[in-house]
């Protein structure tokens, strides 16, 4: 009826002839067990008066909620946007909420959703593309992952082991490496990294990958041009190297974004993409079903990876922390021909 208040724990005790306390652990979850004849009563109390637990209420009872905080950089980016789809899929077998948290990658937001996520009692923790150069604000994170940890929290990172928490691991040096083998394989002698700034630890280790490969390949390092890690970065990378870098055939973009606004630039400056001038990226993003020509790039199983990190936190704790490694695939396509 319109104005009736809604049932409240205190009623459906009283409707079922129980304690208020063993109402609650009927309905919110405890770790000591009700008989099953007052369950039934608390139950049928509960339907006739409609009530509905309360999700905090069963978070205290239980010490944690059934949601699982994922905190990515930047949810726009594919890369970021495909592990959260293939976490959140693995949530749903188990009954699981995902909470999205996007930290546009800064410090001090990521702290703050840790520390909201510890409060709200969240199952587990899934940080993805924490990676940084700065030591405080890593030592910071690990404060407050061994804080939520040792409250009975669980918690997995996609990053480099950096942190005090199971990681899933992805080999991007091997993986520009065999990229730069692949290149020099077609055929391609002067190349430039397009890369990140110096800061973003993927960024780098794409690009110390591919110039070691380049290197013991041709006996030369490729040039380098750095700006965000981003398609607008990428963009004005690219413009920059057409327009004061040295003569290349061949451009690595340490990731897809990048490698999309890179051939924007190229296209705006009538430099034609595999005839011209060869480009490759990293990480084989949905967006490149739609990129002409087709970008050669490292593949990496970005949702298997989101799946694999879920599995981690949900898994049986190990008294050491585990690494879970995932390499990359060179995948050839039109934008990187073979040189004659």
């Amino acid at each position: 009826m319109a104005g009736e208040r809604a049932a409240t724990l205190s009623d459906v005790a009283r409707e079922a002839g129980v304690s208020l306390a063993t109402a609650s652990r009927a309905l919110n979850g405890s770790d000591r067990v009700v008989r099953p004849e007052l369950q039934e009563r608390v139950l049928a109390a509960a339907n006739k008066l409609g009530y509905t637990p309360n999700a905090n209420a069963q978070a205290m009872a239980r010490g944690s909620t059934e949601t699982v905080g994922l905190l990515v950089k930047d949810i726009a980016d594919p890369y970021f946007s495909t592990i959260a789809g293939g976490l959140a899929d693995e949530a749903e077998k188990h009954g699981l909420l995902v909470m999205l948290c996007n930290t546009g990658g800064q410090a001090e937001r990521e702290q703050k959703f840790l520390a909201a996520l510890r409060r709200q009692r969240s199952r587990a923790i899934v940080l993805a593309g924490s990676d940084t150069a700065d030591t405080v604000h890593t030592q910071e994170v690990a404060d407050l992952l061994t804080s939520y940890v040792d409250g009975g929290g669980r918690a997995a990172a996609i990053s480099q082991p950096r942190l005090p928490v199971d990681t899933v691991v992805i080999d991007n040096h091997g993986g520009a490496k065999a990229l730069a083998e692949r290149l020099v394989g077609l055929g391609y002698r002067h190349a430039a990294v397009l890369t990140g700034p110096e800061d973003l630890l993927v960024s780098a280790e794409r690009h110390a990958g591919f110039e070691e490969g380049w290197l013991e390949a041709t006996g030369s390092k490729p040039a380098y041009v750095a700006d965000d890690f981003s398609r607008d970065g990428g963009h004005r990378a690219m413009s920059r190297l057409l327009e004061d870098g040295p003569e290349v055939d061949c451009v690595f973009a340490v990731n897809d974004l990048m490698a999309v606004g890179a051939l924007a630039a190229c296209r705006q400056a009538g430099v034609e993409v595999g005839k011209d001038l060869a480009v490759a990226g990293f990480d084989d993003i949905a967006t490149l079903r739609d990129v002409t020509p087709g970008l050669t790039t490292v593949r990496l199983p970005l949702a298997d990876i989101g799946r694999l990190a879920l599995e981690m936190v949900l898994g049986e704790p190990s008294a050491e922390l585990r690494k879970k490694s995932v390499h990359g695939e060179v995948v050839l396509r039109e934008s990187t021909p073979p040189r004659s």
